[in-house]
């Protein structure tokens, strides 16, 4: 897949985000003055006070301040962090010097009917559990800081729309692809850390840094779940009690399938079908009553998220998507 940048005039709807006051200066905190993070002056303990910078200029200049040899941990969030988040978090915390969380509601990712307008924001909380880790520093702009009146500059992410999770969300990828991209140029991290559970943009993003040359070490953590097997997510707030408890309904569909690609080829035999794994999953779907739409089952190529038709040791993707209740469920599993 290639990526091309777009520039185009075409207007970008703009929501704002929760932000706190431009900081008066980079070094002031409290009244007292805090020296720039450095190697000899990183985080080693939790419970800090993450300082939040709600501009490009400041979270830049905290970069600029850094010596060359200092890693640089970076987990891009759009905020109403749960555990997946924080076990992120954590990983970059165990293997930087510095640790940085951005926090933004990404506009440009929502299509038409989504949920941008309700997705929940709560940086204050989002802060102090960021801070009980030990992130030094998170970067919360607001969507005109990050996508200004003459912004009109794009990555578009050649084949992605035609990827199932793009075929069902028109120009989400362009808008992570965007977003994704701004981050690292400004932020420049040593290493970028991203859940599992987004299979598709977590191909994407690597593809990112290698077709632009970007000196970023790409980290794909495996997905956070409940004790049920339902992946986190910050949409699952939006279950009622009944729908929270058959959610994990997902998670068993794609268990499901793994038993049969498992199971036969422990038979000897050298592939399974990409059409009998689907079957699978969409039998263990069917039984539950609250699954009104499932809007796709993908066997994708683990490294271009491309369709393919037969599986065998190389492995797969199975994803899915689906509409449980009034949220959209999203979750994959990987085979090898």
């Amino acid at each position: 897949m290639l990526l091309t940048v777009q520039t185009t005039c075409r207007l970008i709807y703009r929501a704002s985000i929760h932000t706190v006051d431009k900081l008066p200066s980079l070094s002031l905190l409290g009244g007292s003055i805090v020296p720039p993070p450095t190697s000899r002056t990183m985080s080693t303990t939790t419970n800090n006070t993450p300082i939040i910078h709600p501009t490009i200029e400041s979270i830049r200049a905290v970069r600029k301040s850094l010596d060359s040899k200092t890693s640089v941990g970076f987990v891009p969030t759009m905020g109403a962090l749960h555990e997946g988040h924080l076990s992120l978090a954590r990983a970059a915390r165990s293997q930087n010097d510095v640790v940085i969380a951005s926090i933004f509601v990404n506009p440009t990712q929502f299509g038409e009917g989504e949920d941008l307008d309700k997705y929940p924001r709560q940086l204050e909380r989002d802060a102090e559990l960021l801070g009980k880790i030990g992130v030094d520093h998170i970067f919360a702009p607001s969507s005109d800081t990050m996508y200004g009146k003459n912004h009109v500059t794009y990555v578009e992410p050649m084949g992605f729309d035609k990827t199932t999770e793009g075929i069902s969300r028109p120009g989400h990828f362009r808008g992570v692809a965007t977003i994704v991209t701004k981050l690292f140029n400004i932020v420049q991290p040593t290493n970028a850390y991203f859940g599992q559970k987004d299979a598709v943009q977590c191909v994407l993003i690597r593809r990112i840094a290698e077709d632009l040359d970007m000196d970023v070490n790409v980290q794909i953590m495996d997905t956070v779940r409940e004790e049920d097997g339902l992946a986190m997510s910050s949409r699952n707030a939006y279950l009622s009690d009944e729908e929270r408890e058959k959610a994990h309904v997902v998670y068993k569909s794609l268990c499901a399938a793994r038993e049969v690609y498992e199971s036969r080829l422990a038979r000897g035999m050298e592939e399974v079908t990409a059409d009998d794994l689907r079957e699978v999953v969409m039998a263990v779907l069917e039984t539950e009553p609250l699954i009104t739409e499932v809007q796709y089952v993908a066997v994708d190529d683990l490294e271009t998220m491309q369709p393919v038709e037969r599986v065998g040791n190389d492995g797969c993707v199975i994803s899915l998507a689906c509409i449980l209740g009034p949220v959209r469920l999203i979750d994959n599993i990987v085979l090898r």
